[in-house]
């Protein structure tokens, strides 16, 4: 018995001399710290939404008439469907042309190219991430939809525009969701594709081998082993991807057209959640346009949560299958 006390004294002594408890009590700290950030976004959002919520309820988000403007015929009214369906519309766009093309640029960069090009070209995928969002879309404005105009919107809105309704005319600025949905394809481009090279390379050699001793081609062993043992870290690229191009403002701002009208033609101007609320906030006509704008934003705060809650559920769906889960 008289032992003990001197055992445990020393053990507690050895816990914090090795920085045990001091790491653990930090990790936690940091931890709840970024979840505490979270919610309180989330709360202080949600507070300031409450004057547009009492007074339209959910026709803020399903409404398609905005217009902030008050007269003695018309009150205010604040619908922003069109908004929440251009943000929805061109982030589909964006990671459709987007994941093929950076997926296979990570699988190049990582299986398939010669060492003395990986490094110089990992180098030029990684600078076009670091590119601001501004320069794409002064880029987007001044060279890529004059571009884009000529050589795919005029003609395909004469050959088949009148039957397929997403790709009818006619071009009046150029700008649009398509235009939109692929600039922002090439800004996430970048990223998809570097996390892709990374995690292509994780992958343990003895999945190579092992494909490559059963005779599989060089092909066969990249498609079959290499690319399913790390499916799990590919989507959680892509969803990086797609939550970059929601909330994605200043190229899409520069480049949709900010219209609040919906026009089922891809090529006609529309606009996003982050343009309107970028647009209009600092210039908010009062409390209940502000609030309503507010409202927008807690949308797509909620819509970006929801989206990394699914990316996660899925990539623990996809590991889970691979470890032979039930």
């Amino acid at each position: 018995m008289a032992n003990q006390q001197p055992t445990s004294w020393s053990s507690g002594k050895s816990l914090l001399r090795h920085g045990d408890v001091p790491f653990r009590v930090s990790t936690v700290t940091l931890a709840s710290f970024v979840v505490a950030l979270v919610v309180l976004i989330g709360a202080i959002m949600f507070a300031a939404s409450a004057e547009a919520r009492q007074a339209f309820g959910l026709d803020v988000l399903t409404g398609q008439e905005w217009n902030p403007v008050e007269t003695d015929l018309s009150p205010p009214t604040f619908g922003a469907w069109p908004a929440v369906r251009g943000t929805l519309l061109s982030a589909l766009i964006a990671i459709f042309i987007a994941a093929p093309l950076a997926i296979g640029i990570g699988i190049f960069l990582a299986e398939l190219c010669p060492p003395r090009l990986a490094v110089p070209l990992s180098f030029l995928v990684e600078l076009l991430a670091a590119i601001p969002s501004v320069i794409y879309g002064v880029w987007g404005v001044f060279v890529f939809v004059p571009f884009f105009n000529t050589v795919f919107s005029e003609p395909v809105s004469q050959a088949i525009g009148g039957v397929v309704p997403q790709f009818a005319g006619p071009i009046a600025t150029g700008r649009g969701v398509l235009v939109t949905g692929v600039v922002m394809a090439i800004m996430i481009l970048p990223t998809i594709a570097s996390l892709t090279r990374d995690v292509l390379r994780l992958v343990p050699n003895t999945q190579r081998e092992a494909m490559l001793a059963v005779g599989a081609t060089r092909w066969e062993m990249i498609w079959l082993a290499v690319v399913p043992y790390a499916q799990a870290g590919i989507l959680g690229a892509i969803m990086l991807g797609i939550g970059r191009a929601l909330g994605e403002t200043m190229a899409a701002t520069m480049l949709i057209g900010n219209s609040q009208r919906i026009n089922e033609s891809w090529f006609a101007p529309a606009t996003t959640a982050a343009s309107l609320v970028a647009n209009e906030l600092t210039n908010s006509v009062s409390p209940l346009h502000e609030s309503a704008l507010i409202t927008v934003a807690l949308a797509l705060f909620g819509i970006t949560l929801l989206l990394n809650l699914g990316a996660r559920l899925l990539i623990w769906y996809v590991e889970r299958g691979m470890r032979g889960g039930h």
